[in-house]
């Protein structure tokens, strides 16, 4: 018998999509690697039970314990989940920003939820800087510090890499996908590299992110702003550090609602936002690279946690982008 333990059990092994629409349109074959499958919706489930998991084995995170986080919405979904599966409490700092299905969505798992003002990083009420605090100050309480913490991206180093390179048996050119923390990007662009350093590793960006320019020139500068949550950056963290990155890709919000809406309209695929800036940004490398190559992605959750804003036509107008009908 083929029977999954538990919640956990389920987390990974999603499947590689060929995403139809835009790859016949470019003559290169780009796959989606379909974590929206996860069972708690979003790539960031993988994050969240390797740092749940470091956390036990460390002794740091004991029965009855709290797990606090601060976070754009997926990965306290995902330590939320992996919390009540395992007994924890679940405390999760978030800027009053990010859509609000995902904030009750958080609520309706049980976390304990607080909302605040979206400031710079180095603001020190800034929403991660915050959690920390918090943390340090609760007794049985672990800081699940996704940014800076290497078990991120040890999850996709060890889980997320090796499936990838096992679905395309071996054969691939190239991984493009955007960062937050950078543990996804990081962990599979480390193992592909090991496995064949000529596979190209880049790096996708929305406007108003540090990385591109980082990539490009060494230095973190951004200009500009996006509607897409949880990712980019304004700093380089530690999973991003000493990380393989041999280009950067950055992609305007008109590209990846066109991209999202094309997505759902063409391919039967309801995304976030993300999605729009990784698959925008396959699409510019394969249009680089030329046909015949293929290229890997991340479909990193559905459209449901966006209902509000990327999938509002009247909010979409009020910031100047208009999905095709």
């Amino acid at each position: 018998m083929d029977i999954t333990p538990g919640f956990v059990g389920a987390i990974g092994n999603t499947p590689l999509i060929r995403l139809n629409s835009v790859s016949d349109e470019t003559g290169c074959e780009i796959l989606g690697k379909a974590e929206f499958m996860n069972p708690g919706g979003s790539v960031k489930d993988r994050a969240a039970l390797y740092i749940i998991k470091d956390a036990e084995e460390r002794g740091l995170l004991k029965p009855g314990g709290t797990v606090v986080e601060g976070t754009a919405g997926n990965t306290g979904i995902g330590l939320a989940h992996i919390c009540n599966a395992k007994g924890y409490k679940c405390l999760i700092i978030i800027p009053e920003t990010q859509s609000p299905e995902k904030i009750e969505l958080l609520r309706t798992l049980g976390a304990e939820v607080r909302t605040v003002p979206a400031v710079p990083y180095k603001d020190p009420n800034n929403y991660v800087k915050l959690s920390g605090t918090i943390a340090s100050e609760m007794e049985n309480a672990i800081w699940a510090n996704q940014f800076d913490n290497l078990a991120n991206r040890r999850a996709h180093y060890e889980t997320t890499g090796p499936e990838i390179w096992q679905q395309t048996d071996g054969k691939i050119d190239a991984w493009v996908t955007a960062t937050g923390t950078g543990g996804t990007y990081a962990g599979v662009a480390m193992f592909l590299k090991e496995q064949n350093p000529d596979i190209k590793c880049v790096v996708a960006d929305p406007k108003g992110s540090a990385l591109y320019s980082y990539v490009k020139t060494g230095e973190l500068t951004t200009e500009g702003s996006s509607i897409t949550e949880g990712i980019g950056s304004s700093r380089l963290t530690s999973n991003m550090q000493g990380v393989p990155a041999d280009d950067a890709i950055q992609v305007d919000d008109p590209e990846a609602v066109r991209i999202i809406y094309q997505l759902l309209q063409k391919d039967g695929l309801f995304m976030g936002g993300s999605v729009g800036i990784n698959v925008g940004a396959a699409v510019a490398l394969a249009k680089q690279l030329g046909p015949g190559h293929r290229i890997v992605t991340v479909l990193c959750d559905g459209g449901s946690r966006y209902q509000s804003k990327l999938f509002n036509r009247d909010w979409l107008a009020e910031k100047g982008l208009f999905p095709p009908a």
